[in-house]
Order: structure tokens, then C-alpha cells, then sequence
């Protein structure tokens, strides 16, 4: 018998079969069980979280993923939600199941992080239908519409299909937000009558039904195509040089159908419920009218800060910080000759807050200005962070205004961070509904807070990181924001500007105002009208800034406090790195070991900063 000669490509097929069949179990074992260890474990759970929820996957730009899901909504039914919850505590104990002492230190910080997060998931399992899942901060009916905005690509034909193809499913998604509503709603946990007035006023403006003497079939074209989900598409595909005119005004036509008889009446169905809903609801502000609500709010207090502390103790701590800072901001004011003892702090600021040195005007011509002026000060502070950091982010940052379409419910600012793909940086969104509450001597604590060296160091920084878990911790997110701005000034930023440093305190007053009025409101059953008029007394922001504020701490039970909280803890952990490694101390180097491991729990970064200290002895 002859032995038949096997050829390279005999071994070559047989390795790549090999290399298969193995990369096939492996595959499979990733997804359907145990992996086999934890770095493949944290693989999966990003996997899973990714092929879960297309508007996550949509928001990160996720490469790959993003064009597999780009057509879909997350489902949020009743259902699903349960079945992701269960799955939630398989994840915990699974990973409770890996040996800890086996892992690497960054595989054993991972996996602390990681527990931290899904425990305090778990533990939540008593609130599961609480909060508001519709509100005038977050909530669907505003966030739909914002990520098809800003993280929706329309960039060719296939996207403008999945953007038509999810706009067809507005109704099913608030359909779904209605069985969750309703179930909330038999449980007690209802918003009250203002929140609910807020909610009703914005959905019926993006429908167009809010009242006016306009016809009823003129209204209704000009709300179709005023709306922000159709102009944001008009927008975008007019520039695409692929599609030719006719192509574009079928795709316009399809979008404006969609919007007419999907979108709008799935809003309508909704602004129906909360109008029923608005006859059940009171005034009481917190938490505490929900059943068992102090223990839900303490539990909030934990998610949010990170840390198991007592509302009591917090409402304390928030006092004694009103009362140093108001000395520092006191004593400002006299040397710039606006002492006044007749008069509130808040008082003097507020009237300080309309000399028309400090005011942009309230037009268009104004917002722009406003807008460069950010610009500048973030290009400003950029070129001047050598002595304090070594690390920088490689994205870009913008500065943008708050859409108008939900301008009216949104707070002065906020940040949101680079796509994973590279396709977008970072975006500071700054609230110009009123030119005249962007007052000029408070913007650079704004620009520093929200973009440079605040939110867009941290959040951008912590994209670019790998093998690093993506979890957002509040307490370290804002923590970091507001320490940033403590920085600036300690960096000369302020120098031969004392009312730009009465801006600094004046913000970091704001947060420790905050301290007071969240536990005020849901643990000790403050009104609003109550916690309105302690925010306007001490820190002297606008009115009409200072109801938005405490009507978005009316919804978001213990996040005001992460701020505050997250500042003092990074300041107490520098304090000891300084203690310890006296001459040693770089503050570059510890601000490497702050962000170079991406958001943690406030226990773990103390851990984090103990190491840095070991390390550097």
C-alpha cells in the first residue's frame, strides 16, 4: 500500500479547521457559559450589554455592532426588563465564582469595580419599579428624540433607512413605557402635579398642540416639519452628494409620514396617560410619600455617591460647607465694594448677576457670542495644564447649545462624551434659553466644569483607556468635575479676576446648597417652594435656574449629592498623597493614578490613591 503524500495545503486546511473548531468553542463558551477566564468574563458582559441595547450601541458608536442594530429601539417591556434583571444576578454570581486571589491586580481592581457595580444592582431588587422613567432631565420622550440627533448617523442610504425604520417604532417603545408607567402607577410611584405639568407642556409642544390661533392644518404640517426629528434628518441628508434630489425628497416624504402617523400619536397616547395620571398626583416632592421611601432614598443616596452614608449626616455636612464658603464669597464681595448687611448673600449676587457688564444679549447675535466665548476659554485653558497633567484626551471637544425642542426642563449645562468609533468628540451642550442666565463672570467655572479639565478629561480619557471597565460612576464623574474647578483656580486661572473666582465659590456653593436641599426635600419633606427659596438665599442664581434645579433633584433622588461628596473625597486623598510623600508628591502623577483607571467607586479609588503612594515612597 501506498502512503499518499500529504501537501502543504493539507496542513494548512487541517490547521485552519483546527483554529476553527477552537475559536468556535471558544465563541460559544464566551456567550452561552462560564468563560473561561475573567478578562473574557468582562468581554462578554460588554458583548451582551452592547447586542442588548441598540440605543447604547448607537450613543457609543460602537464599531461593527452599530450597523447591526442601527434599525432597532431597546425593548422595554415589562417583561424584558424582569428578564434582564434576573440576568443581572446570574452575572453577579458568576463572577463571584472566579478566584480572586488568581487574578492579576489589574484583572482584581476590574473585578472590584465590576462587583461593586452589579451588586449594587442587585440590591436594588425592592425598587425595581420606582423613579421616573419620564421626566423633564432624561426621560424617553426627550432622549429618543436626542439620540436620533446627535448619535443617529446619516451619512448614506443604509443609515437613512434604519433612521426611517426606528422612527416606525416610536409606537411600540411607548407602548411599552406605558405598561412600565402603569405598573409604577399601582404601586404609588406617581410624579407630582408640577413635574407632571412640565411633562405635558414639552410633549405637546413637540407635537405642536400646545395652544395658538393657528390653523389646525397649517399647525399640523408646520409641527411635522419644525420638528426636530425631521429637521435634523433635512439637515443632514441635504448634504449627502450621493443621493440624487429625487432620491431625497422620497427619503424627506417617508420620514415625514412616519413622524405624522407614528411618532406624533405615540406621543399623544402618552400625554393622554399623564393627563389621566396628573388627577391621581399631588404636590409632596419626595421620595419619603413612596412606600418604604426613606430606605429607597438611602439606597439612591448609596447608587449616586457611592458611599453607605446617613441623609441626616449629609444634611449637616451640606450646612457647615454653605457657612465656610459664604465667608470666602463675603469677603469678595466687601473688597469689591458690594458689602451690604441689609441683604442675603443671595440677594447681592442676584442684583449683581443684572449689571449689564456681566450680560450678553438675549438674541441670537448674544448666543453666539457666548459660544466663542466658551471657546476661547477652553483653548485658553488647554495650553496652560502642562504642571498638572501628563495625560491628555485624544478627542476633540465642542461647544454646542442645548437643543431648543427641550431647552426649557434642561439645567445650565451638561457634557456628553467622544463615540467609541471616532466618529464624533466630545459636545459641552450650554443652555441659552436666556442669554441672561449665562452670566459672564461665571463661564469660565462652567467651561472648566464641563469641558477642560472636567468632564471631557475624565470621560474622553477613560474612552481611550482598554481593558478598563466602562462604568459611570456619578460621585467620581462629578466628583472630578468639580474638583477640576478648585484646580483651574489653583493654577492661577483666576488671577487678577476676583469675580470670576466669586463664580468659582458661587458654583461650588451651588453643590453644597445641593447637600442641603436633596436631603431636605426627600429625607427631612421639604417643598419645593421650600428648597426654591434656601437655593435662591444662598447662592444668588437666576429664579428661574434655581426652579429647574430643584425640580431635576425632585426626580433624580441623592445625584445632587454625588458632586460635593465626589469633590471632598479626591481633595481628602490628595491631602494624604501630600502628607505621605512630602518633596515626592507630583500632582501630575496623581492625577495619572485619579484617571488612568477610569470611573471607580469612591472605596476603590481610595485604594487606587493608597497604591499610587506605595508606589511612589
Amino acid at each position: 500500500m501506498i502512503k499518499k503524500k500529504r501537501t502543504w495545503k493539507f496542513w494548512i486546511s487541517r490547521t485552519l479547521l483546527v483554529v476553527f473548531v477552537l475559536g468556535g468553542l471558544w465563541l460559544a463558551n464566551l456567550i452561552w457559559f462560564k468563560p473561561f477566564n475573567i478578562k473574557h468574563f468582562y468581554d462578554k458582559l460588554f458583548v451582551e450589554l452592547a447586542l442588548d441595547s441598540p440605543e447604547i450601541t448607537t450613543a457609543l458608536g460602537i464599531p461593527v455592532i452599530y450597523d447591526w442594530y442601527k434599525t432597532d429601539l431597546d425593548d422595554i417591556s415589562p417583561a424584558k426588563q424582569l428578564e434582564s434583571f434576573d440576568k443581572l444576578k446570574d452575572d453577579y454570581a458568576t463572577l463571584l465564582s472566579y478566584n480572586f486571589e488568581n487574578q492579576s491586580p489589574e484583572n482584581q481592581l476590574n473585578t472590584k469595580i465590576l462587583s461593586f457595580y452589579l451588586k449594587s444592582q442587585v440590591d436594588g431588587e425592592p425598587f425595581l419599579d420606582y423613579g421616573y422613567p419620564v421626566n423633564q432631565m432624561f426621560g424617553i420622550q426627550s432622549g429618543l428624540p436626542s439620540m436620533m440627533e446627535s448619535a443617529h448617523k446619516l451619512e448614506d442610504k443604509s443609515d437613512i433607512e434604519a433612521y426611517i425604520a426606528r422612527l416606525s417604532k416610536f409606537d411600540i417603545k411607548f407602548d411599552q413605557l406605558i405598561e412600565n408607567l402603569k405598573i409604577s402607577e399601582s404601586k404609588g410611584i406617581i410624579p407630582p402635579k408640577f413635574i407632571i405639568k412640565i411633562l405635558l407642556d414639552e410633549m405637546k409642544g413637540f407635537v405642536g398642540t400646545a395652544t395658538n390661533n393657528t390653523k389646525a392644518t397649517d399647525k399640523k404640517a408646520t409641527a411635522v416639519k419644525s420638528n426636530i426629528l425631521y429637521t435634523n434628518f433635512e439637515i443632514k441628508v441635504n448634504k449627502l452628494t450621493e443621493i440624487d434630489e429625487e432620491g431625497k425628497t422620497n427619503f424627506k416624504k417617508q420620514v415625514e409620514n412616519e413622524i405624522e402617523i407614528t411618532v406624533f400619536p405615540a406621543y399623544k397616547k402618552l400625554i393622554t396617560y399623564f393627563e389621566k395620571l396628573n388627577e391621581k398626583a399631588t404636590n409632596d416632592a419626595g421620595v419619603w410619600k413612596f412606600p418604604n421611601g426613606g430606605a429607597y432614598y438611602r439606597y439612591q443616596l448609596k447608587q449616586m455617591t457611592t458611599l453607605d452614608l446617613d441623609p441626616e449626616e449629609v444634611h449637616q455636612l451640606g450646612l457647615s460647607e454653605v457657612s465656610r464658603i459664604k465667608k470666602e464669597m463675603n469677603a469678595i464681595l466687601d473688597s469689591e465694594g458690594y458689602a451690604d448687611s441689609t441683604k442675603t448673600l443671595g440677594e447681592i449676587v442676584q442684583k449683581l448677576n443684572t449689571e449689564e457688564r456681566f450680560l450678553y444679549p438675549n438674541t441670537d447675535e448674544g448666543r453666539e457670542m457666548i459660544i466663542k466665548e466658551f471657546e476661547r476659554i477652553l483653548s485658553e485653558a488647554s495650553a496652560n495644564l502642562d504642571d498638572a497633567f501628563n495625560v491628555r484626551p485624544k478627542a476633540k471637544l465642542e461647544v454646542q447649545r442645548v437643543p431648543e425642542f427641550k431647552q426649557d426642563g434642561q439645567v445650565a449645562a451638561y457634557y456628553n462624551g467622544p463615540a467609541m468609533d471616532g466618529s464624533r468628540g466630545g459636545v459641552f451642550y450650554a443652555n441659552l434659553r436666556n442669554t441672561h442666565e449665562t452670566v459672564k463672570y461665571g463661564m469660565k467655572t462652567l467651561a472648566y466644569h464641563e469641558g477642560i479639565p472636567g468632564h471631557h478629561f475624565q470621560i474622553a480619557i477613560q474612552s481611550e483607556l482598554k481593558d478598563v471597565p466602562v462604568i459611570p460612576f456619578t460621585a467620581y464623574a462629578e466628583g472630578w468635575a468639580l474638583y477640576s474647578e478648585q484646580v483651574a483656580w489653583e493654577l492661577g486661572f483666576y488671577e487678577n479676576d476676583p469675580f470670576g473666582n466669586l463664580g468659582r465659590l458661587q458654583a461650588e456653593m451651588f453643590r453644597a446648597v445641593r447637600l442641603v436641599v436633596d436631603t431636605g426635600i426627600h429625607h427631612k419633606k421639604w417643598t419645593r417652594e421650600v428648597a426654591i427659596d434656601y437655593m435662591v438665599a444662598n447662592t444668588g442664581r437666576n429664579t428661574s435656574e434655581v426652579v429647574s434645579e430643584i425640580e431635576r433633584y425632585i426626580v433624580m433622588p441623592g445625584q445632587a449629592c454625588a458632586y460635593k461628596i465626589g469633590m471632598m473625597k479626591i481633595l481628602e486623598l490628595r491631602e494624604h498623597a501630600k502628607t505621605q510623600l512630602g518633596d515626592r508628591f507630583d500632582l501630575r502623577d496623581f492625577h495619572d493614578a485619579v484617571l488612568k483607571n477610569g470611573s471607580v467607586p469612591l472605596g476603590i479609588l481610595e485604594e487606587i490613591v493608597q497604591n499610587y503612594i506605595d508606589d511612589h515612597k
